[in-house]
């Protein structure tokens, strides 16, 4: 059962521009990381890449991860399932309104980007905690 992302946590990943680990697992067991953009969606994290690409098969294969956001000594993990979302045209939507908040300060940057994702198949997934792990620099 999906867990609510409140207080701490919740702070940590509403941070501007801070990068997510994700974690999947490959067809032999084997952890694959990968850097990536997210979102918040609710109490779900939001994540977008191109079709085809390692982290993302992964997911379609076996939803269990596991996603790191730190910033120095502070750190939040959330581990749970992923579900996929099949709307491309959301999709597009998606990894746009990332690449705005991530170039917030390069407005032109971020449509430079949006150009290039809309020549992509592109895949979202919502990221469902079931566990959250803190680590405030205390």
């Amino acid at each position: 059962m999906a867990m609510r992302i409140r207080g701490w946590a919740r702070e940590v990943l509403e941070r501007p521009r801070r990068f997510g680990t994700l974690a999947t697992l490959e067809t032999d067991g084997a952890p694959l990381q990968a850097v990536i953009w997210y979102a918040l969606r609710g109490d779900s994290i939001l994540v977008n890449s191109a079709v085809g690409r390692h982290w993302p098969s992964n997911l379609l294969r076996d939803p269990r991860y596991s996603f790191v956001v730190e910033e120095g000594y502070e750190w939040v993990g959330v581990r749970g399932f992923a579900e996929v979302l099949t709307d491309a045209d959301e999709a597009q939507e998606h990894i746009a309104a990332m690449a705005q908040r991530y170039h917030v300060d390069d407005p032109a940057r971020a449509e430079r980007l949006i150009e290039g994702f809309r020549r992509q198949e592109r895949i979202s997934f919502l990221l469902h905690a079931e566990a959250i792990t803190e680590h405030p620099d205390t």
